[in-house]
């Protein structure tokens, strides 16, 4: 039995790491928390005369460096002056220098938003008249590259030794005290120990980069570890490492000192660990509750207790069940996990379900805000991957309860088994006893008729041959009894169980880390909400904008296409087009064209093919209206060779 589970679950670990590294892969770089709501300029205008500022507006404060906010002129020099500042509430400005001339400028971002995210972006605003521009926007994302992808495994593994230390301890302390003196259980609580350690000073080295240059060699830069220490992420990443200093101490009395006293002080020693390791875990928790998403938004003195309390259920869940596995296929036969471990484990996993569906509804509603989140978002649409998960979760952990329970009904045949057993190696020791006695015996006469030298060499190989009897014995006993656990329907039935539940685990760890470096469906539709407020405005002043949704099919293949037609009257017309990305990012296509029909009239279409200005943005004036009227306006983007798509929406022009 044993020779054909063990092929299994290496299978299953392969298909299960492959299947993170998908997921993990699919993430590409960390979606923003703050978004850009608002600016002046705003995107697109075209102002008479240079403005003294530039200001941008996000959803939440950021924190800036001395060039994050950077404007350049049609060749690609910067032409702000001092450095950026907060004007009040989420407002930044720079100042520009004075007497620019006419053309279109480049204005460029990187912040850090409060929930510790980078966020970077561009777009462009004309003097006078827009023009050709040298600069590239579409390399303007934050948190990419192979510094990303670094910072993104170190996250996934301070996830994955948070759960396994704290759920490991527990599970042990709680469940199974017996673990204490069993090396596997030992060897799986430091293991996530040292993942989290190690993933923490990682995070600490690669943060200065993440957030700003993106080279690999600046993750040696002393110079910029010493300002992620002044951070609130640093702060917080400092702290987890102060923590983990006294849950080595936890460890260290755990399965040190526990072992070794008696039931009285094992009592005492119980209490001491639980209300210290309690501390010790909630306080890990509370270093990612204080510089994520909980430390923002709506509610943030609610938000961050409750997210503490759900860590700490998804760490006592997954990480006991981590635990659990490892007992069942590792734990010796002297010292298995028995069937009332296993049932104060399900009371525990079930404690800690409640805790996580009521502490994540909660967060839910905090990060969505509305029903169609969940499906018009990227994090509705994650959250809701992560809750089909956590069900498919709880239906196979409701399997392993039943074989729990069966586990539990043949416990006191396995006792009695056991009992008889006892028995039987209390005969076989007296046995062993009897034969070297025989053999002492026998050496004692042999000395009284030979030399005393022979006689030596023949007691010592009679002890010798008995000792290597008994080991044989005792070997073939430990055979015997493995294969008997082994062969138990009910203990197999509960390892394929609790394996599938592991599996699962896996894939929702890694669905989880994504979710939490993803825009919060409440920050991406108060975005939307802000631009839709912006082109409500630009129409009032007389200049029409429109956003039209597209999706060509292929890879990377959808974005929204903005015109902006200026000042949308009969006659000549200035027209920006500009196509974005649904994050907000511009897009880089080959092609876009626009026609003009006035249906009631049958003029038309009228064909307008826009000039390349940069990327994501095409420019085309002295674009004529003949009359006013309700006009359809077709945009054709084309996004590879073989994929384009047409979209059209109509609007009063005159």
């Amino acid at each position: 039995m044993t020779s054909t589970i063990a092929p299994r679950v290496r299978t299953l670990v392969l298909l299960l790491l492959a299947a993170t590294g998908l997921l993990l892969a699919g993430a590409g770089p960390v979606s923003a928390h703050a978004a850009l709501t608002g600016s002046d300029p705003r995107q697109g205008a075209v102002v008479d005369k240079a403005p003294q500022q530039v200001s941008l507006t996000f959803s939440e404060k950021v924190a800036l460096a001395d060039d994050s906010l950077r404007v350049l002129d049609p060749k690609g020099k910067r032409v702000d002056r001092g450095d950026p500042a907060g004007t009040g509430g989420t407002t930044y400005s720079v100042k520009l220098h004075s007497g620019l001339p006419d053309g279109t400028y480049t204005v460029t971002y990187q912040v850090v938003s409060e929930d510790s995210h980078p966020v970077a972006g561009a777009y462009t605003f004309s003097i006078g008249a827009p023009s050709k521009t040298s600069v590239s926007v579409g390399d303007q994302a934050a948190g990419g590259g192979v510094v990303g992808v670094l910072y993104g495994f170190g996250r996934y593994v301070s996830y994955a030794g948070f759960i396994v230390l704290v759920g490991g301890a527990a599970f042990v302390l709680g469940c199974w005290r017996g673990g204490t003196a069993v090396r596997s259980m030992q060897r799986l609580v430091v293991s996530g120990w040292l993942a989290l350690t190690a993933a923490t000073l990682g995070l600490l080295l690669v943060r200065g980069s993440y957030t700003g240059s993106g080279k690999v060699g600046d993750i040696f830069d002393l110079d910029l570890l010493g300002q992620v220490l002044q951070t609130k992420t640093g702060a917080a990443l400092v702290s987890r490492l102060l923590l983990l200093a006294a849950a080595a101490l936890f460890i260290a009395v755990l399965f040190g000192a526990y072992d070794k006293r008696d039931d009285e002080e094992k009592r005492d020693l119980t209490f001491g660990l639980a209300i210290g390791g309690s501390v010790v875990a909630a306080g890990l928790a509370a270093s990612w509750a204080m510089s994520e998403h909980a430390s923002t938004g709506l509610q943030a003195g609610l938000a961050m207790p409750v997210d503490v309390l759900h860590l700490l259920a998804v760490a006592g869940w997954l990480g006991g069940l981590t635990a659990l596995l490892v007992a069942l296929y590792r734990a010796p036969v002297e010292t298995p996990v028995d069937g009332a471990a296993v049932r104060r484990f399900s009371r525990l996993a079930f404690g800690s379900v409640l805790t996580l569906v009521v502490t994540g509804v909660y967060q839910s509603w905090r990060q969505l805000g509305s029903w169609s989140a969940f499906t018009g978002t990227r994090y509705g649409q994650l959250l809701l991957v992560k809750i089909g998960l956590v069900v498919l979760l709880v239906g196979i952990a409701w399997i392993s309860r039943r074989w729990t329970a069966r586990l539990a009904e043949s416990g006191a045949a396995v006792s009695a088994e056991s009992a008889e057993e006892g028995e039987n190696e209390a005969d076989a020791d007296a046995d062993a006893d009897v034969e070297k006695e025989r053999v002492t015996s026998g050496a004692v006469t042999s000395a009284a008729t030979t030399e005393s030298g022979a006689a030596d060499v023949g007691a010592g190989a009679g002890f010798e041959r008995a000792a290597q009897l008994a080991r044989q014995r005792a070997a073939v006993d430990t055979a015997r009894r493995k294969r008997e656990r082994d062969a138990d329907p009910n203990r197999f039935g509960l390892r394929r169980s609790v394996l599938a539940e592991a599996g699962v685990a896996v894939v929702l760890l890694a669905v989880t880390t994504m979710l939490t470096s993803t825009e919060p469906g409440r920050t991406e539709e108060q975005a939307a909400a802000a631009s839709s407020s912006a082109t409500t405005e630009a129409n009032a002043a007389g200049a029409l904008t429109l956003d039209m949704s597209f999706d060509t099919g292929g890879e990377d293949g959808k974005g929204v296409v903005r015109i902006d037609l200026d000042p949308a009257r009969s006659g000549a017309n200035e027209m920006h087009v500009y196509v974005l990305r649904p994050n907000g990012r511009a897009f880089d296509i080959p092609e876009v064209k626009v026609a003009f029909t006035l249906e009631a009239q049958d003029i038309g279409p009228l064909p307008v093919v826009p000039d390349h200005i940069s990327t994501g943005h095409w420019s085309a004036s002295g674009v004529q209206i003949p009359m006013a009227g309700d006009w359809k306006i077709a945009v054709t983007v084309r996004t590879s060779d073989i994929d384009q798509a047409t979209v059209s929406k109509n609007a009063q022009i005159g």
